[in-house]
């Protein structure tokens, strides 16, 4: 049988088919050239409108009110200039075009995953985390000598020198992470073998039975002391992570201006923190903070200042206007604090008389009243070798009632010495701060938890943790506040607290003090 020869469209079909193919290829690519700008311009506007988003999303919602106004305010104005919608326009294609170039063709692609020196670090970690994270009895551990460190480490980073930056790992279910002391031997380990120097965080998710170690970058060390945009009430102990608060400060350091969350601390009638105690190693920054504090306070009240180390660290605040009295000797000391005893209660009597009348309290009770305390236990010791009472025992009446009476103590100690603080002082002071290098047991025994953060041992004056009641840990770093007559100290240091001095005013003499206490003593008869 003779075959039949092919259809036309089936014997040339391929060829016409390659032919289309490449009509269509050549249609597609000048379809592309003639478009490419529109794409080029398309991704330039989605990049600017992402960045635009995270721009808002980043700014605290305080100042979101301004920045939505000013912006307003420039569409307005170059809606009104002659042809400014057209240079807007144009100024903003241009901001799209250099944003949306094409940048992976210039840049080479990272790498999908850790080189082999990351890799070794990385299955170090995990080597030595097996002892205690993993079990005989389990059939599958999680944690194994030679095992997959990849199925452990969900997620990673390294900084420019190749240690380990970030690190989310998971952990069994049955690893003890309610136990404090099973936590603490993971942290310590995970801090040696990450390098040691840096300061981490350690988030612990117990439901996720994830734990996620992160390195803090330094608190900044360059703010000084300055008027700190604060209400009545509110006292600016330092600077923390941005992570910690909620709020922002603006400062000024020089010609340059910022915003650096801060660690407020409020007192006053209605504050569940109403008195501070301070404790720090010698040299650590503890009287910084409390000249820091006295600054802050005459802003809108009186100030009595007892140093029991008898350094002249406050002799700046001698004779201002609103320095009740500075002293560093026994006699005057317990004078003035006898003094302070007598005036809590004769507040508390006023008080009580203007409530019980309907009237408001007098301006003098409304005055706030910060009492300061340098080193009390030096005192108590010269105390006790004189045969007199301890001073510490006088400030039981403003520490027990001073919240109702307008009056707040704030007592600095070293750690050596904390043993010699009366219990009034422990029970009293729940805003703590701990200042300098300190063993994770004397941080715990001050701030009442350990902090989540690894502590260093060489830290800058006046670097250490804040912890406002039962509230969270903070790092802190409190502002440079020298005494500014001191010759090691900086000029931009030293006007900078000279500038917030206050005036020179007489001082109060002694008999107006002892009929002021001789009054209080008869009112409460």
């Amino acid at each position: 049988m003779a075959r039949r020869p092919l259809p036309r469209i089936l014997s040339n079909g391929s060829a016409q088919i390659a032919r289309s193919r490449q009509l269509a290829r050549t249609a597609a690519g000048g379809a592309g050239d003639v478009l490419h700008p529109l794409f080029h311009l398309t991704r330039g506007l989605h990049r600017l409108a992402g960045a635009g988003r995270r721009r808002w999303t980043a700014t605290p919602k305080d100042r979101r009110g301004p920045l939505l106004f000013l912006s307003a305010s420039v569409i307005l104005v170059v809606a009104l200039v002659p042809y400014g919608p057209l240079f807007a326009g144009l100024s903003l294609m241009a901001a799209a075009a250099w944003k949306g170039r094409d940048r992976d063709r210039r840049q080479p692609r990272p790498s999908s995953g850790p080189d082999e020196a990351q890799t070794a670090r990385l299955r170090t970690l995990y080597e030595a985390l097996v002892p205690y994270l993993s079990t005989e009895q389990d059939p599958d551990p999680l944690y194994a000598h030679g095992g997959d460190w990849a199925r452990a480490f969900s997620s990673y980073d390294f900084d420019d020198g190749g240690r380990v930056s970030r690190l989310r790992l998971r952990y069994p279910a049955y690893f003890t992470d309610g136990e404090a002391a099973s936590r603490a031997r993971v942290e310590r380990l995970l801090h040696a073998k990450s390098g040691r120097g840096r300061e981490y965080r350690f988030d612990w998710d117990e439901e996720a039975n994830e734990l996620t170690m992160t390195v803090l970058a330094p608190l900044p060390t360059d703010i000084t002391a300055q008027r700190f945009v604060t209400a009545p009430g509110e006292t600016v102990l330092g600077f923390t992570d941005p992570t910690g608060v909620p709020r922002t400060l603006p400062l000024t350091q020089g010609d340059e201006r910022r915003d650096e969350p801060p660690v407020v601390w409020r007192t006053g009638p209605r504050s569940a923190e109403p008195h501070l105690l301070i404790a720090g190693a010698p040299g650590s920054g503890t009287t910084t903070l409390v000249r820091s504090i006295a600054l802050q306070a005459l802003r809108h009240g009186d100030v009595l200042i007892v140093e029991g180390g008898d350094t002249g660290e406050y002799a700046c605040l001698v004779g201002r206007d609103g320095v009740l009295s500075v002293e560093s000797g026994l006699v005057g000391a317990v004078s003035s604090l006898e003094w302070a005893s007598h005036e809590t209660e004769r507040r508390l009597i006023a008080a009580n008389r203007a409530r019980q009348a309907g009237h408001p309290s007098p301006d003098d009770v409304r005055r706030p009243l910060w009492i300061l305390l340098d080193r009390p236990g030096t005192l108590g010791h010269l105390a006790a070798a004189d045969g007199r009472p301890d001073p510490q025992t006088l400030v039981q009446v403003p520490l027990r009632h001073g919240r109702a009476a307008n009056v707040t103590v704030v007592v600095a100690e070293h750690f050596e010495a904390l043993d010699g603080l009366s219990e009034a002082v422990r029970q009293y002071t729940r805003a703590r701060v701990a200042l300098g290098p300190a063993s994770p047991e004397e941080l715990e025994s001050v701030l009442g938890v350990p902090p989540h953060t690894t502590p260093v041992r060489e830290v800058p004056p006046g670097r250490g943790y804040a912890r406002l009641g039962p509230g969270p840990v903070h790092r802190l770093q409190v502002p440079a506040t020298p005494d500014p007559y001191d010759d090691a100290t900086s000029e931009n240091h030293r006007q900078a607290v000279l500038g917030l001095l206050p005036e020179h005013s007489s001082p109060v003499p002694a008999v107006a003090v002892e009929a002021v206490a001789a009054e209080a003593v008869a009112a409460e008869g």
